[in-house]
């Protein structure tokens, strides 16, 4: 790059030398708004319909939010006839806070308690840009000017909030210097003090100073030393709530609000997904699941989020980036072999020794919390492992792989992912698994076989008689030995079979109840070359499915 040496600057140095943020932890969830359907919704290029506006907000209700920032109702028609919708219609619920946002002028300010009559509750959240370069850049007004305009506009909501509620509707005040990030603190604190000062809030009745983060001009750790700061000097703090409303503009959003909590906030507005305006907001969903992940409850019902992206992207036409915290397809996908192989042995941990605490290795939390699958936990391309595969196997066909057979099935699974230069579904990986370790059929195939036993109980032997096809040609084999798998084998041996020994074999069932099938998986060695491969056998009688294994493993070592 160019030497921008003088072009860009460091904006915020604050003065903090006793500051407590880092020794907080957040133990309890914030108050949360969502401003989806107002500062998402400008953001979009085609902002939503009406009709999908009132799906959306029907979604936040069930997510749990309890203030909902519904729009701009006196920026257009659209923004105004949606809250009268919600008004007319009876869809605020009498625990939810509609809030509306305006800039301190006193035309906007009217048209908005226009829009809000009839309705019980609501937040109006009045702003005016504050920083020196709003004051010289877009109003060229002194700081003065601007505290007046923020004075002006707060004593016209003042009034008409008191004549709102002569009519039922009670109203709170939010008040945002915005572009907070970039005002002095000192200007900032002054300016909110003079907005305290005429809102007169109480205890039961606080007013939201709202401290937005309009452009991340800084480090989330700043941002926190503002928010500390502004809580430790305002005023009769116990009758405000110190609201954020981070974008996203360095990519640090979620680290910014956290931070901010932790530094004395109150409430957070945010965005499902975080959308809104450039690089868009913080994102509530993060935010609140990364609560979850260490055992904060958040107060938000993110138990099927699938469902909640499919509403917000067919609301909003965005898309959830594969790679999105929690949301994306690929967040709970691991296609790196040690990554799989670490997943596989936490998740048999877990199962085997019923543990309640979640400590599943490169998963956050359990998929299952937020409506999610373990199926698209491994997936299977040219880098994953031997793990890998054999989790795909057993998770969705029950195949509980010997681990001296997971390499031979994972490179031969991989090769193929490899030479198709694509990812794996795992129909796919089952099919290549069954033609090679399973249907192998040549040159020999079981036709069909009796078993009888005889001697004494302590000593009983079993005798087999076996049809196979060798080479297309149908001959007869028997011996006996103490069981079906050794009688076979011997069998092999006096047909002259003899270039092989039997080193490994195991079985399970698959599944439960009267319908339960087997498996059967047995390895062979070569007694020319010395080399091993094993073979599978599916069958729903475990001595068949036992004697196919083996069939199968001498026609692999061929």
């Amino acid at each position: 790059m160019k030497d921008f040496t003088g072009k860009y600057y460091r904006r915020a140095v604050i003065d903090l030398p006793n500051r407590q943020w880092p020794n907080k932890h957040i133990d309890r969830p914030p108050i949360w708004c969502s401003v989806d359907l107002r500062d998402g919704n400008q953001a979009l290029a085609v902002p939503m319909s009406v009709d999908e506006k009132i799906r959306l907000y029907k979604t936040l209700l069930k997510i749990g939010f309890k203030e909902i920032e519904v729009g701009f109702p006196a920026a257009s028609e659209t923004e105004f006839n949606f809250l009268r919708r919600l008004v007319d219609d009876g869809l605020v619920p009498d625990d939810v806070t509609v809030q509306v946002l305006t800039q301190a002028r006193q035309h906007l300010i009217k048209k908005t308690f226009e829009s809000l009559r009839g309705c019980k509750t609501a937040i109006v959240h009045l702003y005016n840009s504050t920083s020196p370069l709003q004051r010289k850049v877009t109003f060229n007004k002194s700081a003065k000017e601007i505290i007046e305009i923020a004075k002006d506009g707060v004593k016209l909501v003042r009034d008409m909030a008191a004549e709102a509620e002569q009519n039922g509707t009670k109203i709170r005040l939010e008040y945002s210097p915005e572009s907070f990030s970039d005002t002095e603190l000192e200007f900032a604190l002054e300016i909110c003090e003079e907005v305290k000062s005429i809102w007169k809030p109480t205890p039961d009745n606080k007013m939201i100073v709202n401290l937005p983060e309009t452009v991340q001009y800084n480090p989330p750790n700043v941002y926190a030393d503002q928010i500390e700061w502004i809580s430790t000097h305002i005023s009769q703090r116990d009758c405000v709530e110190i609201s954020l409303h981070s974008h996203n503009d360095r990519g640090t959003g979620v680290a910014s609000t956290e931070l901010g909590i932790m530094a004395g906030a109150d409430r957070v507005e945010g965005t499902l997904f975080g959308n809104g305006e450039r690089t868009g907001n913080v994102d509530i969903v993060t935010v609140a699941l990364n609560m979850h992940a260490e055992g904060v409850e958040s107060g938000l019902d993110f138990s099927d989020l699938p469902a909640i992206r499919k509403v917000y992207e067919e609301c909003t036409k965005m898309q959830v980036p594969p790679r999105h915290p929690y949301a994306g397809d690929l967040v709970f996908t691991a296609f790196s072999g040690s990554h799989q192989d670490a997943i596989k042995k936490g998740m048999d941990l877990r199962k085997r020794q019923h543990i309640s605490r979640w400590e599943v290795p490169y998963l956050m939390i359990d998929p299952t919390d937020i409506g999610c699958s373990y199926e698209a936990i491994i997936r299977i391309n040219s880098q994953s492992g031997k793990g890998g595969v054999a989790y795909v196997l057993a998770d969705k066909y029950g195949l509980d792989l010997p681990k001296a057979m997971h390499q031979e099935v994972g490179d031969f699974i991989n090769s193929d992912a490899d030479k198709e230069g694509k990812e794996l579904s795992p129909e796919e990986i089952y099919k290549l698994f069954k033609a090679e370790f399973v249907d192998k059929t040549s040159p020999l195939r079981l036709v069909s076989y009796s078993v009888s036993t005889y001697g004494p109980e302590d000593s009983r032997e079993v005798k087999i008689i076996a049809k196979l096809l060798k080479n297309g040609e149908e001959i007869e084999i028997s011996a006996v030995g103490n069981g079906p798998v050794n009688a076979f084998v011997n069998a092999l041996e006096k047909a002259g079979l003899k270039d092989f020994k039997l080193v490994d074999y195991c079985s399970h069932a698959i599944g439960s109840g009267s319908a339960t099938n087997s498996a059967a998986y047995i390895c062979l060695e070569s007694r020319v070359d010395g080399h091993r491969v094993w073979g599978v056998g599916l069958n729903s009688n475990i001595e068949h499915a036992a004697l196919d294994a083996l069939v199968c493993a001498y026609n692999r070592l061929r």
